[in-house]
């Protein structure tokens, strides 16, 4: 019995290699189920990780902020720490799931290292409001709800974060503050003591009576309600102007009552005032003119003469 010949191989056209081939063969060679058997379970082992991991960040982050907040802790610092710790708490979450991956974490890690030096020196600016953000966290010069003025501008805070400090002005504006230009400036918390001065500066005349002008202003202050007893009120004679004598009440009122209170004592300090029959001068100024003529009239009198003069005075 013969064997039927084998029809040879047909020559591949010019300019194609036996590559493809050649992977063809290997893949058909793997065992994909075992593969996904091993890989599989892996990848989705490293699943699992993350999620779980991530679940279990975001409820021990926000009961430290519930613990922090039993304690009395400053909101602020709650906070902060709560993103602080979930962020640590994530690095570890995505360095053990690639770690189930079959990852190796020393390489891993010395790669995270030389890439964060790298970001580090690209960031700087960033990682100097980081440092500020912990700066104003520890120092505390500043807390939730405190008006406050900073690198020039004035709101009340509303909440520090790891970058950066959002405030909000008294007309409703929106301020975000990188941390390092707060920290690199002066901060002017006025709301951070219980108590506040009002001074108020008012002039009287030349003429008036600075005894009874001083007597008016404590009856004032007096007979305000929201003026502390403690510290008394006083009254200074601040300056002498040049169209009035500058006399300041000085008074204490609560932190809360602040702006209320200074607006109801300018109010009566301009009522009572002139009330009393003194003055608040306008701003004036004399001014003397003088004609040096040959015989050093002065020019007031030449103009006077010039106006009466019906031609019978003498020349």
């Amino acid at each position: 019995m013969s064997v039927p010949a084998t029809a040879p191989a047909a020559p591949l056209p010019a300019g194609m290699s036996a590559e493809p081939e050649a992977l063809m063969r290997e893949l058909r060679g793997i065992d994909w189920l075992q593969m996904l058997e091993t890989w599989g379970l892996k990848l989705l082992a490293a699943v699992l990780i993350f999620l779980v991991g991530m679940w279990l960040a975001k409820r021990l982050s926000a009961g430290l902020e519930r613990v922090l907040g039993r304690t009395h802790a400053d909101a602020t610092l709650g906070g902060f720490l709560r993103r602080a710790s979930y962020a640590a708490m994530m690095v570890l979450v995505i360095i053990t799931a690639l770690t189930s991956l079959g990852v190796n974490p020393t390489s891993m890690l010395a790669v995270l290292g030389a890439a964060g030096l790298a970001v580090g020196l690209a960031l700087k600016d960033s990682l100097s409001n980081i440092a500020s953000g912990v700066m104003l966290i520890v120092l505390r010069p500043f807390r939730e709800g405190d008006f406050v003025q900073a690198a020039s501008l004035e709101g009340i805070i509303e909440e520090v974060r790891i970058f950066q400090t959002r405030m909000r002005t008294v007309d409703n504006r929106l301020i975000v503050l990188p941390n390092s230009l707060i920290t690199t400036a002066p901060i002017i918390n006025f709301t951070a003591k219980p108590q506040r001065r009002i001074d108020i500066l008012v002039g009287v005349g030349y003429d008036d009576d600075l005894k009874q002008a001083k007597q008016v202003l404590l009856d004032i202050a007096h007979a305000n309600p929201m003026v502390l007893k403690e510290p008394e009120p006083f009254v200074f004679v601040s300056q002498l102007g040049e169209s009035s004598v500058d006399l300041t009440l000085y008074a204490w009122a609560k932190t809360k009552d602040f702006g209320q209170t200074r607006s109801d004592l300018t109010e009566a300090v301009r009522t009572e005032i002139i009330g009393n029959g003194l003055n608040i001068p306008y701003p004036q100024r004399d001014l003397h003119v003088y004609h040096h003529n040959a015989d050093g009239t002065p020019l007031t009198d030449i103009i006077t003469k010039g106006v009466v003069d019906d031609g019978d005075m003498p020349k």
